[in-house]
Order: C-alpha cells, then structure tokens, then sequence
C-alpha cells in the first residue's frame, strides 16, 4: 500500500460514508416523524371528532388529519392520548393476568361448573357399571345415577347392558360435553396456549424492530395497528362511557350541576362507567338465567374490567382527594383563610387547586401507611387485625378488587373516610382551635405567595430542598426516634391499663409458644385457642396461623377487658391531641419559628418571609441540637476521659467538614451561578443599554443547583479524573474526610478553572481592548458579549476536535477496507537481549 492515501480514495470513502449517513438520517427521521408525529397527531384529531357530536366532523375526518393548524399542541395532546390508550392496553393485560393466575371470583365460576357435573356423572356412572359400587367414591347425584344401572354377576348380560345404556346416552353425552365445551371456552382459551409460540415471537419481535431502529420498514405496519388500536381504545373507553354518561346526566337533569364542577368530561364519564357496570351485572344475571354460558362469562368479565377500574380511581383519585380537602379545611384557621378563598382559587385555577390538594391528601395517607407499619413492628402481631398489613406478601390489592362484592369495599371505603377524618380533626382541628384561644397571637402563620425581601424566593426554596431535608430525612434518625416513643408509651399504657400482655405480649409465653409450634400445629388449625376468646378477632387469628409465616402470639386476657379497650383508646386520643399540640407549638414550632425569624432577620432584615422558611430553618437548628444531645448521652457512660477524646475527634473532623463546605459547597457553587448568569442569563435578560444587576444569594443557590447536576453527570459519564476524584471523597465519607486530598485533587483544580473562566474574558474586556482604542459603545458590547462569545469559541473547538477524531477514524476505515488483506492473532513474547531475539520463529516475522 502507498504511504498516503490517494485523494480520489478518501474522496470515494467520504462520499460512501455521507450516502450511509443521508440514508440512516432519511430512515431515522421518517421513524420519528411516524411515532412522533403521525400517531399522536391521528390520535389527537380522531379523539376531537369523536367528542365534537356531529356528523360533519366524521366526513371531514381526512382532511382535518391532514391539517396543519396547531400541530404541535396537537402533537402534545396526542402523545397524552397514545400514552393513556397505552396504560389502558397494559393494564388490561395485566387484568388478565391477575385474573388467570388468581382465579375468577365465585360468582363468575358457579355456573360454569353444571355442565362439567353432568360430564361427571356420566363418567362416575360407567366407573360404577365396569368396576362395581365398592371400588367408586360417588357424591348423592352420582349414587343416584348409578341406582338405574342394573348390575349383575353374569359378565355378559352386563356387558350387554353396558353397551345399550352407551347407544343411549351416546347422543345426551355429546350435547352435554359440547355445553361444556362451550361454557368453558373461555378459560381454556385462556389457559390453553404454547409458551414456544410465545417465546418465538417475542424473540423476534425486538424494540428495534418493533419501533423501526433496525433500518427495515416493517413498523410501517405496527404504526397502522397502533393507530387502529388508539381509535378502538378511545371509542369503546372514552366515547361510549361519556356519552352513555351524559345521556343519563341531561335525562335526570343534573347538567347544571356538572357544569359548575369544571370537570364536566371527568364526572361524566365516571357516571358512564358507573350505569355501565350496573347494565353489564343485570346483563350478566339475564344471561345466566337463560344460560348463555359464553354470553355469560364475557358480560362477567367485562363487569370486573369496569369494577376493578372504578375501584382503582375510588382507591387512588379519591380518597386522597377528600383527605387533601379535609385537611385543608380543618388548617383555614391556621393560614388565616376561609372557604370563600379556598372557592376563588379553585374557580380561578380548577386543575391546579384539585391536583394540590389530591397531592396533599396522598403524602398524609403515605405517612398514616408508614405510621402503620411502624406500630406493627412495635405491638403483638394481632393488635392491628382490622386494619391490612401492607407487608404481607400475600397480600393482593387487585385479588380483593376482583373477588370481594361491591358492598365490602363501600363499607370499606366509608370507614377509611371516618377513620382519616377523625384523626385529622384530633389532630390539626382540636388543637388549632385550643392554640387560638390560649395564644391568640401565636396564629395564623405567614404563608403569603410573595415576598418583598431582597433575598428571591427561589434561592430560599433550593436551600431548603438541597440542604435542609436531606439532612433531616437521610441522616435525621427520625424514624428510630419515633419508633423508641411509641414503644415507651405502649409500655407506659399497657402498665396502666394492665394491657401489657395484649399490646406487646409476655416474653416468656411466645418462646414457649415458638418451641411447642410444631406439637400445637393441629389444635391451631382447629382453632383451639382458648385463651383469645372468640369473636372476630379469633377468626382473624386462624386466618393469620394459615398463612404459615405468621405466628400468633397469646395473651393474658385482664378482667374487664372491653372496658380497658375503651380506656386504652380514649388514652391514645388524648396523646395524639397532646402530641399535636406540642408539635405546634412547644418545642418544635415555637422554636423553630421564633429561632427561625431570628436566624432568618440576618439574612432578610425585617422583610416578612414565608414561615415555612423559617420554620425550616429552625427545624434544622432543633435537629442539630437534639442530635447533639442524643451523642452527648451515648457517650456519658464511657467516662470524661473518653466524652474528651470524642469531642477533641469530631472537633477536628468537624473542623475539616466546615473548610471542605466553605469551598465546595460556597465557593464552587457562587462561581459556577456567577458564570451561569453571565454566560447564559444576562445576555438573553438586560439588553444593551442596561446594566445587569447580580444577585450572589441567588447565583449561589442556582450554583448549588447546577453543581449537583454536574456531578451526577460526571458520576454516570466516562471514567475520568474528576469522576475518581468524587468517587474517593464519597468512599471516604465524613468520618474519613481527606482535607488535603480534596483540596489538591478537587477544590484546587475546580476553582481555578472557574476564576479563570470569569477573569480572562474580564480582563480582556476592560484591560485590553480599551487600550485599542474603540468607541464605548464597543467596549460596552464586548463586556457583555465576551463570555458566550467565548462559550462559543470552546464549542466549536469541542466540536472540531471531535470532527479531527472522526475523520482520523474514516481515514483508518478507507484504509482497511481498501488495502487490509487479514489479520491474524500472535503471541507476545517479552524480548530479553540476544537469545530471545534469536530464538524468535521466522514465520511470525514475515507474517
């Protein structure tokens, strides 16, 4: 080969490379035009025919596909409708599933279990005639079909008679095995399949195929199924509903009042739903009455899609959504606000009011679920039988929606709702209003929506997401805390009330009960538990012992237990009104805000803030405090010398964490907002003939903000020197913190590329080019310009050097697929003077 490649080679090899390239830009842009563009916006266009009520819009459905008037709000809004369509698919899959693996609920299987009995008969009937009445084990139906075969001792006559009663019931138990066969059509359907069919197609149906990244155009045809089965979703789970919906709501005359909701589509397709499953359950009944088996189980199916749906919104759309409400109400008087407020912002903003408070309610019922699973780690399993134990591996939310009846999950729904109800009245209500009337001018708390200080509310914000709640949440111990007090105040009321044994359990009598488990297995079976008593609570216990895990533990039942019951919860309101009271205001807000407007006055001065700002900020003032009296105490029984050498340690380490946060998380992140603003910021904000004004508490806190972003890059990025840096400050951590480490391999570097970046442009702007001579006019143009000039500079030599690389690579490329015969693996062998030289096999050197 020459030493140079020809330039007619390279010219050819450029020309092939482009052509590659415009046929890989042609295909990928046609994919994303189809799945981006295409299907959203078909999805878009057909669900607003459907919705506009006249035949008008269904002949001018082409046309309007083909439109082009607000494509990409309808593009959006398309992409809303395919991602909806596609969750519905989804979800009825996994219907299916749940309902296959879990089984259908009774009512759905009790009639289809009559045709299969006569099958059944019919084969114990011959088991009776062949082998005799002694060798069968038959039900009343089939000893009564076995009592009209005559059985004798001649063989013959019997098998005479075997064969005319064949002859004769040949024709009845065909038809009865078609019944059957037709009644069960269903669940073989869903049970009869190939796992290799399956297995095969999905080994050739790829996401780069399917989606056409893959260079063939075979998701042509998906994209038109995808199409087909969007406008098939959106007829029969959209348009059906909502317009079986708002037939009903214009025929009892309740328009007026959905109208005023602001959520006229939403309500109405709910109250479809809602007249659809009750026409599919009388359906479902007609179709059993007359005994269309196949009619039967579809209408049956079709009512659990519906049920489980409704119940799914009910669970998750509506229950927090009165508990955000309720809550809500019950705190007016600690914001200082009424329910006229509350109706103006919600006529002004319907979606956003209803999406906070839903929001609301969904935190408070998380935290209520999490409270829950720490009293079960606290109390004697059994405490808590009326309420479901999210930690059961058995338990199936979706087999409940499936099988249990409608009534149960109404009466379920209801006492949630007081449930929840009452805890939040015992708990924000009551003590507002004792708060009102013992310290009038405690409440209401400063909750206004702008602030006239100086500091932007942004910056406040950041702060309190970046630095106060990861320390509280991540290293607070707030969980070990809580879990403590409630243990202390269970041993405290079980002592009083003598429900010790009930609440916690003795020691002694559940190591006994664990080691005779397996010689009381069969009487716990039976239920022979004596000691609990009966009722609900007993049946609750025999479900738990069957689920093999849960071991029951008993207890000493004291004398006038009902009442000490009663007793107990009585005591427990009483400490969760105290516990409300406390948190409200002695020590914690009371504290905090006091302790956070005065730590906040030296930031604001006398500007009012919002008192979650304060309240945070002295939130983490009492975490600190508390934290350090927590370690002071766990260090007291180890002696003054020792509590010395700790606090002589973690003076030092505290020491270096300070210098290491003043650089890295006050210096870096106000250099890196500085430069933001004026590379990114400035330029595109204050025109030319204004000055810029800079905000350093705000720069910092944005800095803080993209210094994070940075560094979660750089963790998932290539590996480099600024990722293995990171990576040895987070494994050494805070209790093996490296002050000079960091500061050479990390602060030192980080800084000094940002200064530079901030003075050179600086002192090129104001040092040097007025020593050229321009007008002020141009000074003040390149002082403004320089920093993204510049940015720009960097770019283009990022994107040169990458061009340099790539054309190094096409150059090799050329070169090997033009001149490049094979290649061939060879041993290395170290050289090692004159003999290894020598005893090198000449073949290997020519090759």
């Amino acid at each position: 080969m020459p030493s140079r490649l020809p330039i007619q080679d390279i010219f050819a090899g450029l020309v092939t490379s482009i052509g590659t390239a415009i046929r890989y830009w042609f295909h990928y842009t046609l994919v994303a035009f189809a799945w981006l563009g295409v299907v959203p916006l078909t999805a878009c266009r057909i669900y607003k025919c459907l919705f506009t009520g006249s035949v008008s819009s269904l002949l001018t459905l082409p046309l309007d596909i083909l439109s082009t008037e607000n494509l990409l709000a309808d593009c959006l809004q398309g992409c809303f409708v395919v991602t909806c369509t596609l969750c519905a698919f989804i979800s009825l899959v996994w219907l299916r599933e749940q309902i296959v693996h879990g089984g259908a609920p009774q009512w759905l299987e009790q009639n289809q279990q009559q045709p299969l009995n006569g099958v059944g008969q019919q084969n114990e009937a011959q088991a009776v005639v062949n082998g005799g009445v002694e060798n069968a084990v038959l039900d009343q139906p089939a000893n009564a079909a076995a009592e009209n075969v005559v059985v004798g001792e001649n063989p013959e006559i019997q098998e005479e008679q075997v064969d005319e009663e064949e002859e004769d019931n040949e024709d009845e138990e065909d038809a009865v095995v078609e019944d059957a066969a037709d009644a069960n059509n269903g669940a073989q359907d869903d049970m009869n399949w190939n796992a290799l069919e399956w297995d095969r197609a999905a080994e050739e149906l790829t996401w780069e195929r399917m989606l056409g990244l893959d260079g063939s155009l075979v998701f042509l045809e998906h994209v038109f199924w995808v199409v087909s089965l969007n406008t098939l979703f959106i007829l029969v789970f959209a348009f059906c509903p909502y317009h079986i919906g708002h037939f009903s709501i214009v025929g009892l005359g309740f328009e007026e009042y959905v109208q005023a909701s602001h959520f006229e589509g939403l309500i109405t397709t709910i109250v479809g739903y809602v007249l659809l499953a009750v026409t599919l359950i009388v359906c479902h009944g007609l179709a059993a009455l007359v005994k269309f088996q196949r009619s039967r189980r579809l209408l049956g199916v079709c009512y659990i899609v519906v049920k489980v749906s409704l119940l799914v919104v009910v669970e998750i759309g509506v229950f927090p959504l009165i508990c955000g409400w309720w809550l809500d109400i019950c705190s007016l008087e600690m914001f200082d606000a009424t329910l006229k407020d509350r109706e103006l912002s919600f006529q002004s903003a319907p979606g956003t009011t209803m999406f906070l408070h839903w929001l609301v309610g969904m935190v408070y019922v998380f935290y209520f679920a999490s409270f829950i699973l720490l009293l079960r780690e606290v109390l004697r399993p059994g405490v808590l039988w009326f309420l479901r134990n999210l930690n059961d591996p058995d338990f199936n939310p979706v087999q409940e929606m499936i099988h249990l009846p409608i009534y149960r999950h109404l009466r379920r729904f209801i006492l949630s709702v007081i449930v929840f109800g009452s805890i939040v009245l015992l708990m924000l209500w009551l003590p507002i209003r004792i708060i009102k009337y013992l310290l009038p001018n405690f409440l209401p708390y400063n909750v206004m929506l702008y602030s006239d200080a100086p500091v932007s509310e942004l910056s406040l914000e950041l702060l309190l997401l970046q630095v106060v709640l990861p320390a509280l949440l991540e290293q607070g111990h707030t969980r070990q805390w809580l879990k403590g007090l409630v243990r202390a105040w269970t041993v405290t009321a079980g002592y009083l009330l003598d429900l010790h044994s009930y609440l916690l359990g003795d020691q002694e009598e559940n190591e006994n009960n664990a080691n005779q488990q397996p010689n009381n297995q069969h009487a716990r079976n039976n239920n022979a538990i004596p000691v609990v008593g009966e009722g609900l609570h007993a049946a609750h216990q025999a479900i738990l012992q069957q689920g093999g895990p849960v071991g029951f533990q008993p207890y000493r039942r004291p004398l006038k237990f009902p009442l000490r019951i009663f007793l107990l919860i009585v005591f427990m309101c009483i400490t969760l009104l105290i516990a409300s009271l406390i948190c409200l205001t002695l020590p914690v807000f009371v504290f905090s805000v006091f302790a956070g407007r005065w730590l906040m006055s030296f930031w604001t001065g006398t500007a009012k803030i919002h008192e979650l700002y304060t309240a945070a900020c002295g939130l983490y003032v009492c975490w600190l405090t508390i934290r350090a009296v927590t370690v002071l105490v766990a260090w007291m029984p180890q002696g003054r010398r020792v509590i010395f050498q700790k606090v002589k340690e973690w003076s030092l380490m505290i020491m270096k964490t300070l210098i290491v946060a003043i650089l890295l998380a006050g210096v870096v992140p106000l250099l890196l907002g500085l430069l933001f603003e004026l590379v990114i910021v400035a330029p595109l904000r204050v025109p030319l003939d204004q000055t810029p004004l800079f905000y350093p508490w705000q720069d910092w806190a944005l800095g803080v903000l993209h210094a994070k972003i940075i560094a979660a890059i750089t963790l998932m990025g290539p590996q480099w020197w600024l990722k293995t840096v990171i990576e040895q400050v987070y494994a050494n951590g805070i209790r093996n913190i490296d002050l000079h480490f960091i500061i050479r391999k990390l602060a030192a570097p980080v800084i000094s590329v940002l200064l530079l970046s901030l003075c050179v442009p600086y002192i090129i702007a104001s040092g040097v080019v007025p020593l050229l001579g321009v007008t002020a006019e141009m000074q003040n143009l390149v002082q403004r310009r320089i920093y993204p000039f510049l940015l720009m500079v960097v770019v283009l030599m990022g994107i040169l050097s990458f061009q340099v690389r790539q054309f190094k690579r096409l150059y090799e490329h050329i070169k090997n697929d033009k001149y490049l015969v094979g290649q061939r693996l060879v041993n290395y062998e170290r050289k090692s003077g004159k003999q290894g030289t020598s005893t090198t096999p000449p073949q290997s050197s020519q090759e």
